[in-house]
């Protein structure tokens, strides 16, 4: 007999970079404030600062603080606008692609050391032909990534929103590797302007690692972003999300995540207490 998975509101935890810590000690403060106890880590203060992020895995463990997942992030990506992160983001510059590299090798080193067994990241903007000769390039990085964490035993997941989700299908079966999939973000489906986040959350559900729990308004404009804000809030169907996470019978984690507005703490415990009161 299968034992059912928890609740979903006992699978959150929080993305560390949404609450802008200084230290260990601070990030552990404010998840206490929250009222959180788990914790999707960014890698990279890991890898640029040892000295004061060195302490962390043993930090969580004393203050009993399990770490879900990690993250890392690209060199020069320019979000000013749709057009800018467009040709600088992720892995797909060629100028910064040396250094990414170098950088990602190191990161895996780390999140093996913490134990992670699941790491997320934004990989850029995905052709949508085939025949693309930026589709071989990505594709190809992105398979050297992939090989250097699963063989410490690490899963990669691509952030989504920056292409739709036909697209990423399509990526994802080429790329043909059961330890790369998909870290969903409805939000960011909204944010991109990149189709209904429920429709893609099925499209792209044989490949679901990770979520993230944010939320968004679509913008008026064509080409220009849409405005985060606080979940549910914005214009995500929760009810329908977590519904059909039931459906495709999701084991995974949700990580609040929140990258705008002066109020993170709050607005990430406004998001517990949402989907607490969901009944999920």
């Amino acid at each position: 007999m299968n034992t059912p998975a928890p609740k979903f509101s006992e699978r959150l935890a929080v993305c560390s970079w949404s609450l802008q810590p200084e230290s260990p000690a601070k990030l552990l403060a404010q998840l206490a404030q929250i009222g959180i106890r788990k914790l999707q880590t960014a890698l990279d203060p890991v890898r640029e600062n040892p000295a004061v992020w060195g302490s962390l895995k043993r930090d969580c463990a004393t203050a009993g603080v399990e770490i879900v997942s990690g993250m890392f992030g690209t060199l020069g990506e320019d979000y000013t606008s749709m057009d800018s992160i467009r040709r600088t983001g992720g892995v797909v510059p060629d100028q910064t692609w040396p250094e990414n590299w170098k950088n990602i090798q190191k990161i895996a080193e780390i999140a093996e050391e913490m134990g992670l067994r699941l790491v997320t990241f934004h990989a850029g903007f995905l052709p949508h032909e085939v025949g693309d000769p930026d589709f071989q390039k990505l594709l190809e990085r992105i398979a050297q990534i992939g090989n250097a964490f699963a063989k410490r035993g690490i899963e990669l997941g691509f952030e989504t929103g920056q292409e739709d989700a036909a697209t990423l299908k399509k990526f994802l079966q080429v790329l043909n590797q059961q330890t790369m999939g998909v870290n969903f973000d409805p939000a960011n489906m909204i944010l991109y302007d990149k189709g209904d986040p429920i429709a893609a959350l099925r499209t792209l559900a044989p490949w679901l690692k990770q979520c993230h729990i944010k939320d968004a308004i679509r913008s008026k404009t064509p080409g220009t972003w849409g405005q985060e804000v606080p979940a549910g809030t914005g214009e995500v169907d929760w009810k329908s999300f977590f519904t059909t996470l039931q459906e495709l019978r999701y084991t995974g984690y949700c990580a609040i995540e929140r990258e705008a507005g002066t109020q993170r703490v709050e607005d990430i415990r406004t998001a517990k207490n949402f989907i607490q009161k969901l009944g999920v």
